[in-house]
This record gives structure tokens, sequence and C-alpha cells, in this order.
């Protein structure tokens, strides 16, 4: 079963985050930061991932850390999840479109951290919702899911669109990576036998 639950608990927040790889898109959100829960939701969907998160953080202050954090816990949920990584394709990709706005990401689930990361957004805030923090978001998933993630907003307008487009295609790469291999079968996705 490639299922996961975590907790993380600091100073500053209290997460669980609990994952299906194999779901349907189910989602359960509530972060206290209501952005962040539609984005999160993009990624349940298009990932066909079941998804619940549930956090408690310092959003009196910002949320910063609360982002961040939910993003650690995640990252960490999958790595539990898929495990040894056999039989998995390893690498996935997505174009998305949303209107005027399209944006490409890329994921290998390498067991190497590396974002790269080109967005840049028309707007410094969507609503309440700091526009920098979605680079701390995948920060936080990279490190400690160990995957090098590429993620460019080829265009848009609207930062919304934008910033919706990179998680919906962010759900579908890590849909594609994360699928079963048939023909992989048992193996470890590399020529050095270890990811």
């Amino acid at each position: 079963m490639r299922q996961a639950d975590l907790t993380r608990n600091t100073l500053e927040t209290r997460i669980a985050v609990s994952i299906d790889l194999d779901g349907t898109g189910k989602a359960e959100l509530a972060t206290g930061v209501p952005f962040l829960d539609h984005m999160l939701d993009q990624i349940a969907r298009h990932g066909a991932i079941d998804l619940k998160v549930k956090a408690e953080g310092d959003t009196h202050i910002d949320d910063h850390h609360t982002v961040e954090d939910v993003g650690i816990t995640l990252g960490q949920a999958f790595a539990r999840a898929l495990g040894d990584k056999k039989g998995i394709r390893r690498y996935g990709h997505a174009y998305v479109p949303l209107d005027e706005a399209l944006s490409r990401v890329v994921v290998d689930f390498s067991g190497r951290p590396g974002l790269h990361y080109f967005v840049a957004f028309t707007r410094a805030r969507i609503g309440n919702f700091d526009v920098d923090l979605v680079r701390e978001f995948f920060q936080g998933f990279v490190n400690h899911a160990g995957v090098t993630l590429h993620i460019d907003n080829l265009r848009g307008d609207n930062a919304h669109h934008q910033c919706e487009t990179i998680f919906k295609a962010f759900g579908r790469a890590l849909r594609m990576a994360a699928e079963r291999d048939e023909r992989a079968a048992g193996t470890i996705p590399s020529t050095k036998g270890a990811l």
C-alpha cells in the first residue's frame, strides 16, 4: 500500500498529513490558509492522490511557517509512501494551461533534492496570500521528498491563473512519476540500482 501518515510538530506549527498515492483525488484540507487549501486540492485532484492535511500554525504572525511546514510534511509523506521506489516511472512532466496562463512542471524522484523555479508573478498577493510562499512550499517539499523539481511559468497575466497552473501541473507530474510501470516491476529505475 503506497500510503503514509505523518505529523510534524514544532513551536510554530502542528501539521498532520495523510496520503494515498493510488487514490482518486479526494481531499480533506484544513490548513488555516484558504488559498493553500485551494492549491492542495489541485494536487490531489490532478494527481489522483487522496490527501488529508490538517494544520495549525502561527498565522497571526503570517502564513509563512504554515505553508513551508505543510510542504515539508507533504514531502516526507511522499518519500515514505514511495518507499524504495521499485517499479515506479520515476520521471513525470506536465504542461497545464488556464486561460492565458501556461506552466510546465517536471519532476524526478531522484533522491537528490533540487528546486529550479522560474516564476514571475504579476502581483505580490493573491487575495491575502503572499506569492513568495509558493516557492517556500515547493522548497520544503523538494528537500524532504528528495526530488528534483523544475517549475516554469511560461506565460500568464493573472497571478491566480499562474499559480493554479503550477499546482495543477505539479499534481499531474507527480501522478506520472509515481505511477507503477508494469515493464519495470520490482526494479529500481536507475542504472545505479538505488535512488
